[in-house]
């Protein structure tokens, strides 16, 4: 009886033995070149046999890359990527014709050897002996498994492949010494699993489920004999006997397949005959791999998706750790999206927009209260054929997550915000100030969170036209977009206070970038992006309570594991009383302000335009109770031109102002994403500001209209006195401005 180890197994001295009769048996025909049997004895004999019965984890269960499927929020696929197309299935869903035919030609004594096939290593020495060379091989399946775990392993890593298929003695003789713990530990029909779901099959096909989707669009359950036979018949050579590239070659390949069956008694006579008879009928399915096959143009969600996984640390506390989860893939990712929502972000985006524009458009959709991301689109489609004027730079993001360095200044779309800060300090909405349309402003008044003046310059500030002088309260100035007015307003809220606000209700700036503590920021002179945005007004819909956004509802692993996903985080950024207050006010915006073009005629909406500098970003930002969309229209190529005299969507704009291209677009998105659930906003009586008496001759106003006055932004028939209760100038609508502390910034 073999003398055991305390604790059982074979001694030091029987596992040397072992070992070294293994390594001589294999000699140089297992390594695939005449070498003589001593050439493994040295190798064995030193730092191969200590540790002889460890088996690595991968070799049991290999963490096979499969294919990630990506959903929406009901359940429908958006799209499916992977770096390596493959479904695991188990052995009862493999065809038998497919388990005999790989198993015939590849090793036909598996099932009767060991890990090494003693008669098989002679065979092929008599053989090679014989030819004078190396003709024959003596690998067994097992042996071909542990090699292809080893290259799975290495994935596309050009060095660690070499590694994992150098042709040398010690590579194989690690590969034997696993060979014989695999066989020992998982068996021969779960050996023959592993490998038939680990193998390349041609064609981007890893596995059998994948290789016969690709080439029969079926099952690996349903192969016939025939298509068996072509698909084991693939795995000496891919490329050589790849029938959608060489049907001929294939065929030959396939009868030899069939007849080798038929030699070990697989099959009958009768079933060889009728297979090698039967034509190859290819139903060929091509291969749809990566955002850019997501429907309704979320290839940019899709994307985000992606980005997430890759940079949250609830995926894994390092990068690699991130990309290896994403790599390994077999994910299920049930997102946010909304399928009806996404449709209607798709067609908003493009609607107005030809992808062949000097500038593009950016559609993004969040649900108040939940943080959750419902739609992200744009003009420009997903891809990387510029030709086609394809991008893979998502517009609605920054740089971290895939989209631009900084995002796009905001333009009058921050003044909500300013808003939102004086009414928590406690200035009322009836706050007053006669305003000239041009001011000087010292920068030495405004005070910046560390105690210290912003700087020491005069600042110019103008409204959009000579006619905007006069008194406004918060109301009419929000609904008019008053620069001078919000001037004055930063100032007695507070530089710090209004800066605070807006890093509570969710404005960020880029690459850990801090908000510049410059006055000017009240009238968008910062970037952010369009999902930012959205976040931003969606807590004044959410009476005041920020949730971060998110985009991943749960992940299914491979194995049926749920993964932790990353929550929203909700925090009071001011109170319900003054997000209920922000609301009527920016109801205005869209009732008779400077947004009528985008208001929704059936059910409560508010929302703000905002045109920056030059008119290089156009905005409309709004929303209802229970839905946040942001717009942005631009130039994205880089050179950031003006948006005048231009043709967009093959319309003519003499001059694009947030009111008149963005304004429409938002509205086609929210009509679309709406159903019929239709929340009002809770109403409060917003004080205005007591009217003051007529001057005794009113000052006429025969200065000509400003270039960058857009008369279409108001519609005919609008009421000359939209603010009752104020004195107001005779206005025909506009958003547009130039220059941060200039003129505009509506």
């Amino acid at each position: 009886m073999a003398k055991k180890r305390s604790g059982g197994g074979l001694t030091g001295t029987q596992q040397a033995a072992k070992f070294l009769g293994v390594s001589v048996l294999s000699g140089a025909v297992l390594a695939g070149i005449a070498l003589p049997a001593a050439g493994a004895l040295g190798l064995a004999a030193k730092g191969t046999v200590e540790g002889f019965d460890e088996i690595p984890a991968n070799l049991k269960t290999p963490p096979l890359s499969q294919r990630t499927t990506i959903l929406d929020s009901k359940g429908g696929l958006i799209a499916t990527v992977y770096s390596r197309d493959r479904k695991v299935v188990p052995l009862e869903k493999i065809s038998p014709y497919m388990q005999k035919a790989i198993v015939a030609i590849e090793d036909a004594r598996f099932y009767e050897h060991g890990a090494i096939d003693l008669k098989g290593v002679l065979r092929a020495i008599n053989k090679n002996a014989q030819s004078g060379g190396v003709s024959e091989g003596a690998s067994t399946l097992t042996q071909q498994y542990v090699k292809n775990v080893f290259v799975e392993e290495a994935g596309d890593d050009p060095e660690k492949v070499a590694q994992a298929t150098q042709q040398t003695i010690g590579r194989k003789v690690r590969e034997l010494k696993y060979a014989i713990q695999v066989e020992e530990e998982l068996g021969k029909k779960k050996i023959l699993e592993n490998y038939l779901n680990i193998t390349f099959f041609g064609q981007q096909a890893y596995g059998i489920e994948a290789a016969s989707q690709r080439y029969f669009s079926k099952p690996a359950a349903k192969l016939s004999l025939g298509e068996a036979a072509m698909m084991a018949g693939l795995v000496q050579s891919p490329s050589r006997f790849d029938p959608i590239n060489d049907l001929e070659e294939a065929t030959k390949r396939r009868n030899i397949v069939l007849q080798r069956m038929a030699d070990v008694g697989d099959i009958s006579q009768a079933e060889f005959d009728k297979a090698k008879a039967t034509p190859i009928k290819l139903k060929v399915k091509t291969p749809r791999n990566g955002c850019i096959t997501a429907v309704d143009g979320a290839g940019f969600f899709c994307d985000y998706v992606r980005k997430t996984i890759l940079s949250d640390p609830v995926f894994g506390k390092t990068a690699e750790e991130r990309q290896k989860l994403w790599n390994l893939g077999g994910l299920t990712v049930r997102t946010t999206l909304d399928p009806k929502a996404q449709a209607a972000a798709n067609e908003a985006a493009v609607a107005k927009v030809n992808k062949d524009d000097g500038v593009a458009t950016a559609v993004v959709q969040v649900q108040p209260g939940t943080g959750r991301i419902l739609s992200m689109s744009q003009s420009r489609p997903y891809g990387l054929d510029q030709k086609q004027h394809q991008t893979t730079l998502n517009l609605a993001v920054g740089s971290k997550m895939g989209g631009t360095t900084y995002g796009f200044p905001v333009g009058s779309t921050f003044k909500p915000i300013t808003a939102a800060a004086a009414l928590e300090k406690g200035l009322s909405p009836a706050t007053s100030y006669d305003t000239p349309w041009k001011i000087s402003m010292k920068e030495s008044d405004y005070t910046r969170c560390d105690g210290k003046p912003s700087g020491y310059a005069d600042w110019s500030v103008q409204n959009e036209l000579e006619s905007e002088k006069g008194a406004y309260d918060m109301t009419s100035a929000l609904g008019k977009s008053i620069n001078t007015y919000f001037a004055k307003l930063e100032q007695a809220a507070g530089l710090c206070e209004t800066l605070t606000m807006a890093k509570k209700v969710g404005y960020e700036r880029e690459l850990g970038k801090s908000i510049r503590q410059s006055p000017s920021a009240t009238l968008g002179s910062l970037e952010s992006t369009p999902l930012d945005m959205a976040n931003v007004y969606a807590t004044f819909a959410n009476r005041g309570i920020y949730c971060a956004p998110v985009i991943i509802d749960s992940i299914k692993a491979a194995n049926g594991d749920k993964l932790n996903v990353p929550q929203t985080k909700c925090t009071r950024a001011m109170s319900d009383r003054t997000a209920d207050t922000i609301n009527q006010m920016l109801k205005g915006v869209v009732e008779d302000g400077t947004g009528t073009r985008a208001g929704l005629s059936d059910r409560d909406n508010a929302g703000k335009t905002g045109t920056t500098e030059g008119r290089k970003d156009a905005w409309f930002v709004g929303y209802t109770p229970n839905l946040s969309t942001a717009v942005w229209v631009g130039d994205d190529v880089g050179k950031r031109d003006e948006m005048f005299d231009i043709t967009i969507g093959g319309v003519y704009y003499d001059k694009v102002c947030g009111g008149c291209l963005p304004g429409p677009i938002w509205r086609i998105a929210m009509t679309g994403a709406l159903g019929s659930d239709a929340p009002s906003f809770v109403p409060v009586k917003v004080p205005r500001a007591e009217k003051p008496k007529p001057k005794e001759k009113p000052e006429e106003d025969g200065k000509p209209r400003d270039r960058d006055r857009d008369e279409d932004d108001k519609p005919a028939g609008q009421p000359t006195d939209p603010f009752p209760g104020i004195t107001l100038p005779d206005l025909t609508g506009g958003d547009a401005g130039r220059g941060n502390g200039g003129r505009g910034n509506r």
